[in-house]
């Protein structure tokens, strides 16, 4: 079996589990991972005093990059300007950049490759690091305020989802959670992810009441009715009306136990995608409905590596034709 490397989004992932109180064995069970990769990152990588998932990753790109030329390949021109293409305009990924290449027989250029030629652009004062998904900032441990969450009524655990969910062999099953903007009463995003697809549908929210929650939610997936088969919820209290819900859609909800954010992982990683739009710092008051579709249909079109670097759109769209569901993006 070849080991591949981590890539620069699994550090992040790393950084972000480490500062929830996540032991190393945990973080690798989250990330797919040997727990022997996680501890030999931890101690090749750290910096003078700490690990740091940035500083992390420019020491595990430097140390390949001393290979040396012979496991280089040169960059050709019209690959660059197809790569700087897609990230300014569609802010893909390099690694996405790179699958995509080679999925349509183009030059291919790697992604370590692209993340060094964005770095020396950089250097050089340019601005297309400005493209790439942001450095997400510490958030607060889950276990704070926990006494101040309120409960939720005939809630049903994770635990008791069916195990086909897990395996990711068919569409209709869905996570959801919200986005919060920075400060009091600035709204909220909805955001909704398909696990098998990654088929994302977003929803601009004033507040996190549970009224206004629901009905963003029932409006966004009345259309995919017949693909819901069960909706797995994070524990915070605008889904406190999800019997509603599960009724007025006939969706199975569960709920992923509280502080195992990992359980809806699909869901966090797409809410990390979408912080690249709409970053933390910001107050979400301007922000409209036209806003939030422009980067679901981004992040709905972008190709992804787990999908063969097929874009979500195009997966998700085959299992509408087939249930006559007309796909409108």
């Amino acid at each position: 079996m070849s080991y591949k490397h981590l890539t620069k989004e699994e550090r992040y992932q790393i950084d972000d589990l480490r500062g929830e109180g996540f032991s190393q064995t945990d973080i690798a069970t989250a990330l797919g991972r040997s727990p022997s990769t996680i501890s030999r990152e931890m101690r090749r990588n750290k910096g003078t005093r700490v690990w740091r998932a940035s500083q992390a990753n420019e020491k595990a790109v430097v140390r390949l990059t001393r290979r040396g030329k012979a496991n280089a390949r040169k960059i050709s021109s019209a690959a660059w300007e197809c790569a700087k293409e897609k990230l300014i305009a569609f802010q893909w990924s390099p690694e996405q950049i790179d699958g995509w290449l080679k999925l349509n027989g183009c030059d291919s250029i790697s992604h370590e490759s692209i993340y060094q030629a964005i770095q020396k652009d950089k250097k050089a004062g340019g601005e297309l690091f400005k493209h790439l998904r942001c450095q997400k900032l510490r958030r607060r441990r889950y276990a704070s305020n926990r006494n101040r969450k309120p409960k939720i009524l005939n809630r049903v655990g994770i635990e008791n989802r069916p195990a086909i969910v897990e395996l990711r062999k068919r569409i209709g099953d869905w996570e959801g959670d919200t986005i919060v903007g920075a400060g009091c009463n600035s709204g909220a995003i909805v955001s909704i992810v398909e696990r098998a697809s990654r088929f994302t549908c977003l929803g601009k929210v004033d507040t996190k009441s549970p009224a206004k929650v629901m009905q963003t939610i029932k409006e966004k997936m009345k259309a995919f009715k017949t693909l819901f088969k069960t909706f797995t919820l994070d524990n915070g209290g605008e889904f406190s009306l999800h019997e509603e819900i599960a009724q007025t859609l006939q969706v199975d909800i569960y709920f992923a136990r509280p502080y195992h954010s990992w359980e809806r992982g699909t869901n966090e990683n797409t809410n990390g995608l979408v912080r690249q739009y709409f970053k933390k710092p910001e107050r979400f008051d301007a922000i409209t409905d036209d806003d939030v579709q422009r980067v679901a249909d981004k992040l709905n079109h972008r190709p992804r590596k787990c999908l063969g670097y097929k874009t979500p759109y195009e997966v998700f769209s085959k299992a509408c034709k087939k249930k006559g569901i007309a796909l409108r993006i």
